[in-house]
């Protein structure tokens, strides 16, 4: 093992040392680092004071756009005067007041909501309720999961096995046993420079029938889709896809989870994508903007049979052996009822879907440029596919990032050598057009 203890001197001389950053290149970061000091709005500030137009909304979550007041003094509030509270065999009255609010906005009888702490979490709550459910009802030999290829559901085990990004994947072991996979939905050949819902793609659902009957109906749990696929590069889902799925869902028994992390709360123009595309799943994963990316929280909206199928037994024992220590913390909760207030009464919702075409226009007027190799957007979310240079892939989507930021004063998403814009549903028609104007140098630069 390599020598690792230095001087107190030592490490003082970079204070960027101690902290590995995520999903980064940590030397290229702490060579030309891109750090923000404080936000408000649609702008973050460096701690020189240059203000950076935020084109990704946080990490797909500020909704709400930045440090907004209402969220902070709900929060303020809160600290002051419940700090923390169990939620095992305790709770707090606002953990139900959140819990109402956001089964109010969720389609059909998703009813039940079960909160964690981010989108990992998630994902790996609903993979567990569904694995429990079929075993509570006598049908324990459903154990198998089926993801989707180039799907993002986080980072924990469950997640990155049914997920399909391989980077996500290769590093770990053998993950998860009993997972499969459905194609990818996406087809450059197919759906190139593609506003909204390809109209190409639909049959790759049937794909899950040849999957179901290989492995046989009684052993399949669930399956997990993304609406909108986000971190893979903005994949929509093509028309009727989705609606196939739950077809062949329910003709073998199979409960169908949507991953709405990145869609929900508006990012599509709805509360959930589940309400734009008229399908309801029996799972919804939702995050990042239940609290508008002030707080961590994450949960789960079941329909009413599936938590139904828990409550038997003694009144006294324990239904669903799973949890977390944060569950419904009391100031992820405040943020949460904020952020659901600000989304209501600014009607960000409807601002994103009336927004959607002029966000789709301007990304598309992007079409042309260097090294473009196809464009997609839907709702409020754009992906930019570049070439990558030859022997260096992710090289030339990087620079792009980076010269965005360093000198175009923008924040945008890379996934390899693809762009992602998916800004704060309170963006203007201007910051739309500034946004992509400062996209369009970024790419010019890198080209």
């Amino acid at each position: 093992m390599a020598q690792i203890s230095r001087s107190a001197a030592a490490r003082q001389t970079n204070d960027l040392d101690a902290f590995w950053l995520p999903f980064t290149p940590n030397r290229a970061f702490k060579r030309a680092p891109r750090l923000l000091a404080r936000a408000k709005g649609m702008h973050y500030f460096t701690a020189d004071g240059r203000a950076v137009l935020d084109g990704l909304a946080g990490l797909w979550c500020s909704n709400a756009g930045h440090n907004r007041d209402p969220i902070a003094a709900a929060i303020a509030r809160q600290a002051a005067e419940l700090d923390y509270s169990a939620a095992f065999h305790f709770a707090h009255p606002k953990s139900f007041e959140l819990a109402s609010r956001v089964a109010a906005l969720a389609p059909g009888d998703l009813y039940r909501v079960f909160f964690c702490n981010s989108g990992s979490e998630a994902v790996d709550t609903a993979l567990k309720i569904a694995l429990a459910y079929h075993n509570v009802r006598g049908e324990g030999a459903r154990t198998r999961l089926i993801g989707r290829e180039r799907g993002y559901h986080g980072v924990g085990f469950g997640g990155i096995s049914v997920g399909g990004i391989v980077s996500n994947r290769k590093f770990f072991g053998t993950l998860l046993t009993g997972v499969d996979h459905l194609p990818a939905t996406y087809d450059r050949e197919q759906q190139a420079f593609t506003k909204g819902e390809p109209e190409w793609g639909a049959h790759l659902a049937d794909e899950l029938d040849r999957i179901v009957a290989l492995h046989g109906p009684s052993t399949v749990a669930a399956v997990i889709i993304e609406p909108m696929a986000g971190s893979t590069g903005v994949l929509p889902a093509p028309k009727g896809y989705l609606d196939r799925l739950r077809t062949i869902c329910d003709r073998h028994g199979i409960l169908l989870i949507f991953d709405e992390v990145i869609t929900g709360f508006g990012r599509l123009g709805h509360a959930f994508a589940a309400e734009r595309y008229g399908v309801t799943p029996d799972l919804l994963c939702f995050a990042k903007g239940i609290t508008s990316g002030a707080v961590p929280m994450g949960g789960v909206i079941a329909r009413e049979g599936i938590y139904d199928a828990f409550m038997r037994g003694p009144e006294h024992a324990i239904e669903l052996f799973h949890g977390y220590t944060y569950s419904a913390h009391p100031l992820a909760c405040a943020a949460g009822l904020a952020a659901l207030d600000l989304y209501r009464d600014e009607n960000l919702f409807e601002r994103a879907k009336k927004l959607e075409p002029v966000f789709a226009d301007a990304a598309m007027a992007l079409k042309g440029l260097p090294g473009v190799l196809d464009i997609r957007t839907v709702g409020l979310a754009a992906g930019i596919d570049l070439a990558p240079r030859p022997d260096a892939p992710g090289e030339r989507g990087y620079a792009a990032m980076d010269h965005a930021f360093q000198d175009e004063d923008l924040v945008i998403r890379i996934t390899g050598d693809t762009l992602a814009v998916a800004p704060p549903l309170i963006v203007s028609e201007a910051q739309i057009g500034e946004i992509f104007d400062k996209v369009a140098r970024a790419i010019r630069a890198v080209a």
